[in-house]
């Protein structure tokens, strides 16, 4: 499986390139999309490194991280990443406040999981704050099961999971 683009209703997904950079560098500095991510909002170096492990990731595992087009317009990112606590490959997706409230994340979100499975990832997790309602209900909305949960920083955190296969 060579993914090169992967399209929906409203979006088209392609993986991250080093083109992408300016992008993916002011999204990651935006605390309304990042600020509640695992790592935060980056500096512009810190979005360079994860840039460069995005990249390995897809050369190791043909799946990863995906931009997201709206019309076009960059508007966001879904997709897999090592997740650096050991809990296996997770799901991962932000958009910039202007483009949420209109199911765009769950589309995007939802069409990267099946992705990954149809790559043959069999367990793929995600984690939310127990206080982040909006990313809880796109979890359970693609079909990820609520499985266990842990405090990080004295916050605590939902872990989701998707099997297949």
């Amino acid at each position: 499986m060579d993914i090169r683009s992967v399209r929906t209703p409203r979006l088209v997904l392609q993986p991250v390139r080093w083109s992408d950079i300016e992008d993916m560098a002011r999204l990651k500095a935006d605390s309304g999309a990042f600020g509640r991510m695992l790592g935060g909002v980056c500096t512009r170096q810190q979005a360079e490194r994860e840039m460069a492990d995005d990249i390995a990731f897809w050369a190791c595992h043909r799946v990863g991280i995906f931009t997201i087009q709206e019309n076009g317009r960059f508007v966001g990112m879904t997709g897999l990443h090592d997740r650096p606590d050991g809990r296996g490959f997770g799901l991962r997706f932000a958009l910039f406040p202007w483009a949420s409230g209109r199911g765009l994340a769950r589309e995007a979100a939802n069409a990267a999981l099946n992705v990954a499975h149809d790559a043959g990832m069999r367990r793929v997790v995600a984690v939310a704050a127990e206080n982040n309602l909006a990313s809880r209900t796109i979890l359970g909305s693609i079909g990820m099961r609520h499985t266990d949960s842990f405090t990080r920083n004295g916050q605590v955190m939902e872990v989701y999971e998707s099997i297949r296969g």
